[in-house]
């Protein structure tokens, strides 16, 4: 018990991450508003980035940056830290920017379609909608 204490306090970023993408996918699959769909999506992704990039932070590493001639010998990798896992990231906080920006004007189109922003409701809408008819031809 006494070893358990110190194995969660060291790794209490991974519980926290978890925690995290718990409430994101708990938002995503059992909300029935979809804005906060889009919130919980929004907590998934944010989870998912700080996840990442905590596992590219070293302790005691410096920058990959090198002078042109001023290391003189062998270079030890595991005195930098990786910057791809940062880059990769940064990447992935535009993608998630973007899937934001397009998620909420979809629910802007859906409220002005339907006056509200649940699931349930809209549904319902729509299986009382007509369905169009197929057979006129709009070329006449």
């Amino acid at each position: 018990m006494t070893d358990l204490i110190p194995f969660i306090i060291q790794r209490m970023n991974y519980f926290v991450f978890i925690l995290l993408m718990l409430m994101g996918m708990y938002g995503v699959f059992y909300k029935k508003n979809y804005m906060k769909k889009i919130i919980g999506l929004n907590i998934l992704q944010t989870a998912i980035i700080l996840f990442f990039v905590s596992i590219g932070a070293k302790q005691d590493a410096t920058l990959p940056i090198l002078r042109h001639g001023g290391v003189r010998g062998v270079v030890n990798p595991g005195d930098y830290i990786n910057p791809l896992p940062h880059v990769l990231m940064l990447t992935a906080i535009v993608v998630a920017v973007a899937t934001l920006g397009v998620a909420l004007a979809m629910v802007i189109k859906i409220y002005k379609d339907f006056s509200s922003m649940e699931e349930e409701e809209i549904l319902l809408q729509l299986a009382r909608k007509p369905a169009p008819d197929n057979k006129k031809s709009k070329c006449q």
